[in-house]
């Protein structure tokens, strides 16, 4: 009876040990999946951030009297005279 009570009591002994280890290593786990978290939503945060920015900067690229000037500037484009402008109709 003495060894049945010796095996039972190493049967429960490795029992707590493997749950013990398992909680740690849970522990370990969740800790880094929350650095790893912390670290994207950081990378969200500065995407949001540059993504407003590139928003800011295309409307102000696509403003019409900026294309005008651009037009005007860079490729030598005029507004045509009156008497130039033909009508062209199907």
């Amino acid at each position: 009876m003495k060894v049945f009570g010796a095996i039972c009591l190493s049967i429960l002994l490795l029992a707590v040990l493997a749950s013990a280890i398992g909680v740690v290593w849970t522990r370990h786990e969740s800790r880094q999946l929350f650095v790893e978290l912390s670290k994207m939503q950081s990378q969200k945060d500065d995407i949001g951030v540059e993504y407003g920015r590139l928003e800011l900067e295309q409307a102000t690229y696509a403003e019409p009297s900026r294309i005008d000037a651009e037009a005007r500037a860079k490729l030598g484009m005029i507004t045509p005279k009156p008497q130039d402008i033909q009508l062209v109709r199907r």
